[in-house]
């Protein structure tokens, strides 16, 4: 499970960077979603991978090693809503700036191809 979980994150890390590299607005714009993704990921994956345990420590002495750490599922709650305002911001920066030039290039000139 771990090995599927990185394997997924390298490959989100690294589409988000190639896309963060391209000309076009709206593709760095998916490349930045992307790399969020990855980061909730990795941030979720920091906090213990663990099923059917209870993300509260009950009444008494128990083991704290068989309960999952609430905090970095709370960190990845606040994350998505953060990078979902920025990327509706984003999208509103890049709609305005195509109507203003005309085109959706980073450098706002297109190539001659």
């Amino acid at each position: 499970m771990e090995a599927v979980l990185a394997l997924a994150i390298g490959a989100l890390t690294a589409s988000g960077l190639w896309l963060l590299f391209r000309p076009r607005t709206f593709q760095v714009v998916l490349g930045l979603c992307l790399l969020s993704y990855a980061v909730n990921l990795f941030i979720v994956a920091a906090g213990r991978l663990r099923t059917d345990a209870p993300p509260i420590v009950g009444k008494g002495t128990v083991d704290p090693a068989q309960f999952v750490d609430p905090v970095p599922q709370a960190l990845v709650l606040t994350a998505i809503v953060i990078s979902f305002a920025t990327t509706a911001l984003l999208l509103v920066v890049l709609l305005a700036s195509r109507g203003l030039t005309g085109t959706d290039h980073v450098d706002g000139e297109e190539d001659d191809l």
